[in-house]
């Protein structure tokens, strides 16, 4: 009866020899998945760019993402990114807006010669912007039925 509990104690014995979880020799018989090391340099470079002031669920900027009124981060990157035109003023005889002509140059299909095709653009005016001044409109919020892009700077006085 003493042998057998001896050999109980024996072959429990050589089940601890196994390589333990956490030992090294455990990790280096065991292959790590892709998925688990993905997420080990997921985590050091989430850790790495917290630290430098970014953040990257947004990917923008953690000081644009912090400013009140701006709930989810990506409204101020895309704000950032509005359409910008520079253009001649033609009219400015409505109240607090302007109508702006741009001017680009567009190659003939046919041809291969460049034309001169001209767009207009109602622009609100808070900065009192003259017939001929030169101006930089920026894309907006539709302010009125016709109104989608406002002055931003006088670049040069007619």
């Amino acid at each position: 009866m003493a042998e057998e509990n001896l050999e109980d104690t024996i072959g429990a014995g050589t089940e601890t020899d196994a390589p333990q979880a956490d030992s090294p020799a455990a990790e280096e018989d065991a292959p790590q998945s892709e998925s688990s090391a993905a997420a080990e340099e997921d985590a050091a470079r989430v850790a790495e760019a917290t630290t430098s002031g970014e953040n990257l669920a947004h990917g923008v900027d953690a000081s644009i993402d912090s400013q009140p009124g701006n709930a989810s981060g990506t409204e101020a990157g895309k704000r950032n990114r509005r359409a910008e035109k520079v253009g001649i003023v033609a009219s400015d005889k409505m109240t607090k807006t302007v109508v702006v002509r741009v001017d680009r140059k567009v190659r003939h299909p046919k041809y291969r010669r460049y034309i001169r095709r001209t767009s207009k653009f109602m622009a609100h005016d808070e900065t009192g912007a003259t017939v001929g001044d030169k101006v930089r409109i920026i894309e907006t919020r539709p302010l009125s039925a016709r109104k989608r892009w406002r002055v931003i700077e006088i670049v040069q006085k007619a």
